[in-house]
C-alpha cells in the first residue's frame, strides 16, 4: 500500500539516479562546475522532487503534471550524459548504468502517468 511518496519505487529510484549523478559528476572538469555539473545535478534532483511535489498537491491533474516534468527533467539529463560521452568526458562504458537506469525510471513514470490519467 502507498502511503506516502516514499513508498512508491520510482521515487526510491530516482532518488539512487541522483546520488549516482553526484557521485559522477566529481569526475568532470572543474571548468564545467557552472555547466554541466550544475545542470546535471539540478535536473537529477528535480526528478524526485518533482514526484514528491505532484503526489503532495492531492489532485490527478497536478500530479500527472508534476510526473511529466519529472520525466521531461529525467530526458534532460539523459541527455547531458550522452553530451559528456561525446565530450569525452565520460567513456560510454561508464554511462550506460546511468542510461540503463534513466530508461527504467522513464518506463516507470510513463506508466504511472498513464494509470493516474485514466482513473476516472
Amino acid at each position: 500500500m502507498i502511503r506516502s511518496y516514499k513508498d512508491l519505487i520510482v521515487w526510491q529510484k530516482s532518488m539512487d539516479l541522483v546520488e549516482s549523478i553526484y557521485r559522477i559528476t566529481e569526475k568532470l572538469p572543474s571548468k564545467e562546475n557552472f555547466g554541466l555539473i550544475s545542470q546535471m545535478r539540478r535536473a537529477a534532483v528535480s526528478i524526485p522532487s518533482n514526484i514528491a511535489e505532484g503526489y503532495g498537491r492531492q489532485s490527478r491533474g497536478s500530479y500527472v503534471q508534476f510526473l511529466s516534468i519529472a520525466r521531461g527533467s529525467l530526458l534532460e539529463l539523459e541527455t547531458q550524459i550522452e553530451l559528456c560521452v561525446r565530450l569525452k568526458y565520460f567513456k560510454q562504458i561508464d554511462s550506460e548504468k546511468i542510461l540503463s537506469d534513466i530508461l527504467e525510471i522513464s518506463k516507470m513514470l510513463t506508466s504511472l502517468i498513464s494509470k493516474i490519467g485514466s482513473v476516472k
